[in-house]
């Protein structure tokens, strides 16, 4: 998982890039800026727009002379950018987590993070310096991936089974959560998904004697007559399902999962965590990003669970090995569970987003090192939710007009699946896409028209675009030099349609410092209503959210 390779995978269509800027100075340690500041707007803010656009990343890459490996490990930097009568103010925070604190304090790297392991403390003898490779080391507490809701808080998340509270306001960090503390879990993903009664779902990792599983947890909302205390709340939490791993010593990674209405579904893909090689890793000195693998013979298996009871399906979905780290939505439709997500055909790429590759100059190296990368395109999975023993064997079961998604039983508990694309060529000539966005509030679970993601035409994102689901057409938002984040909806107060409303997303370029804005399209239309201007350099992110306030 380390190295890139020079062949993308044969099954793309997607063409080679050359003459890529560098985009170096987007990968530099960023700066915190506490106390909030104002912004110069360009064009017009909405002035409905009442909220916080809340944002999450690695935004510090040394302590001392430590540096970095990997871009996933980098300190967790905190963006807001508040919105209020079509004005906005900035603000940032660094995380003080463990991790954070304690490199600081000793002005070194002494947590290891996915692709960084922290060496012995160079103070020590020889001796000691020598056992403290066969100490168990502790998770990171460094969340630097997205900002979570739980009962009404905020926290932010990695995927560790630690979480940090924070105050959406001030960013100011508040306590440490341990989600093994609540619940038999090991980990957690920092993408819940949420129900319209207010109840939270997400997926982690348990493992013990009786081997490994994925287990589904459900947070209870919020109690209205509760008096709320400033502190993290997870009390009621349960698990309401553990899937058992296909293979116990060599579980399957995954970043989120899939909820509709009545379901949850679990994507076991072929990206294999060694649990061997887990235990021993500090002792051989290797990062967790190499005890990672993709291993596409062990194919594809989406496991169904009936999100109100907990029973997951007897029937298994099979599907050719694929790999996603996210997905866009899904929704049943006549006896069909509909689901669309961010699909490559080689789950390698994770490794590969080593600060190394990510800051070479523009030149060769860098077309090569872009051109090797599996680039993720929109999928639909149709899964018949009606199987039995008297379903007939080897025919396609997908009845829903205008699908090319197929579904066919192949014995007596299995469905082989195969995928519609959900998009034409248009798209890939801007590379694929990732960081789906939908609106979320009103539409997740349910049929839906529209999203909004991010255009790889470069080894970060280039281009906003808006997909229609229905046509396959793309309204896009590109200009060069400008990398935006993830595109952010926000539904008007007053929406009568999916896409009335605005797609916020942070602008960061390589070419000029301290030149980041915050864009403001109309969602309808994809056309720019507004910027505002801030003179700070942001580093690349990760997630983010809108916090509506008033």
């Amino acid at each position: 998982l380390g190295r890139p390779r020079l062949t993308r995978p044969k099954t793309s269509l997607l063409t080679d890039a050359s003459g890529l800027e560098s985009v170096a100075p987007l990968l530099h340690s960023g700066e915190e800026t506490p106390d909030p500041i104002p912004t110069t707007t360009r064009g017009t803010i909405p002035a409905w727009i009442n909220g916080s656009f809340l944002r999450n990343g690695p935004g510090k890459f040394e302590f001392g002379e430590d540096r970095y490996n990997h871009w996933f490990d980098g300190m967790a930097l905190m963006h807001r950018f508040h919105i209020c009568e079509g004005s906005v103010t900035y603000s940032s925070r660094f995380l003080r987590s463990d991790s954070y604190n304690l490199n600081s304090e000793r002005n070194r790297i002494v947590v290891s993070e996915f692709g960084t392991v922290a060496l012995p403390d160079p103070c020590k003898n020889f001796f000691a310096r020598f056992l403290s490779r066969f100490q168990i080391p502790q998770p990171t507490d460094n969340a630097n991936v997205n900002f979570v809701k739980y009962k009404g808080d905020y926290y932010v998340s990695t995927e560790t089974n630690f979480m940090r509270r924070v105050d959406p306001q001030t960013l100011e960090t508040k306590e440490k959560v341990d989600w093994s503390q609540y619940v038999a879990v090991n980990s957690a993903t920092a993408h819940p998904h949420y129900d319209r009664e207010g109840a939270t779902y997400n997926m982690g990792n348990s493992y013990g004697r009786d081997g490994f599983f994925y287990t589904i947890i459900r947070i209870p909302p919020a109690e209205e007559a509760a008096a709320k205390e400033d502190s993290a709340d997870l009390s009621g939490a349960e698990v309401i399902c553990s899937i058992p791993a296909a293979e116990s010593r060599k579980p399957s990674y995954y970043h989120s999962f899939v909820m509709s209405e009545n379901y949850i579904v679990f994507v076991e893909q072929p990206i294999k965590l060694n649990v061997l090689k887990f235990m021993l890793y500090k002792i051989m000195g290797e990062s967790f990003q190499k005890i990672l693998s993709w291993e596409p013979q062990y194919g594809t298996v989406f496991h169904l669970v009936d999100r109100h009871t907990g029973q997951e399906s007897k029937v298994k979905y099979r599907t050719a090995p694929m790999f996603t780290l996210h997905q866009i939505n899904a929704y049943e439709d006549n006896g069909f569970l509909v689901m669309d997500m961010c699909c490559g055909d080689d789950g390698d790429v994770i490794g590969e987003f080593t600060l190394e590759n990510l800051r070479q100059e523009s030149g060769d190296d860098l077309d090569k090192f872009y051109n090797s990368l599996c680039r993720n395109l929109p999928r639909r999975y149709v899964l018949p939710l009606n199987v039995d023993e008297q379903t007939p064997l080897d025919q396609n079961l997908v009845t829903l007009p205008n699908c090319k998604a197929t579904a066919k039983r192949t014995n007596s508990g299995e469905v082989y699946m195969t995928h519609e694309e959900l998009h034409n060529d248009e798209l890939l000539q801007y590379g694929g896409l990732e960081f789906p966005q939908i609106n979320y509030d009103k539409y997740n679970g349910r049929p839906y028209r529209y999203f909004y993601a991010c255009g790889f035409g470069h080894v970060f994102a280039d281009s906003l675009l808006k997909m229609d689901v229905h046509t396959k057409e793309l309204k896009v938002w590109r200009y060069p030099g400008l990398f935006p984040s993830e595109p952010v909806f926000v539904a008007s107060p007053d929406a009568a349609e999916e896409d009335d409303g605005v797609v916020l997303s942070v602008i960061i370029t390589p070419r000029k410092e301290k030149s980041t804005f915050l864009l403001v399209l109309d969602a309808k239309t994809f056309t720019e209503l507004g910027r505002a201007e801030v003179p700070v350099s942001i580093p690349c992110g990760t997630h983010g959210v809108f916090n509506e306030t008033g």
